[in-house]
């Protein structure tokens, strides 16, 4: 099982997730790509939050694919377009991930390489 490692030494956390996450020995390791907003038919919503669900869609077709979950997140990092999509992507994301915490990194970018993409979310997993 996967320790989660936020020190008392260390402010706690400022959101949804974790300082570091302690993977075991022996465990498996997923790497999942950079998703974006695109839907499985390849059209492209207009709308930051039909993206950001789009995002975390395919995040967690990946991880069943893989034979994990939602709790075998271990880090994530996302880049958004617009500094004012912050407040609702961290909406969204606490929704969907729920009681998970996994280590994350949240950054504002210029653009991502389609201007119609608001939103890319790569992450890693582990499971023993």
């Amino acid at each position: 099982m996967n320790v989660k490692r936020n020190p008392s030494s260390v402010a706690p956390p400022g959101g949804r997730y974790t300082h570091a996450i302690e993977v075991p020995p022996n465990a498996r390791w997923l790497h999942i790509s950079g998703q974006v907003g695109t839907a499985p038919d390849g059209t492209v919503p207009a709308e930051f939050g039909a993206q950001v669900e789009n995002c975390w869609r395919n995040i967690l077709a990946i991880l069943a694919d893989a034979g994990m979950g939602i709790e075998d997140l271990v880090k994530v990092t996302v880049f958004l377009t617009r500094h004012e999509n912050v407040g609702p992507y961290r909406e969204a994301r606490d929704r969907i991930i729920g009681d998970a915490r996994p280590a994350s990194t949240l950054v504002v970018v210029t653009s991502l390489v389609r201007p119609e993409w608001l939103c890319e979310i790569e992450a890693v997993a582990a499971k023993a």
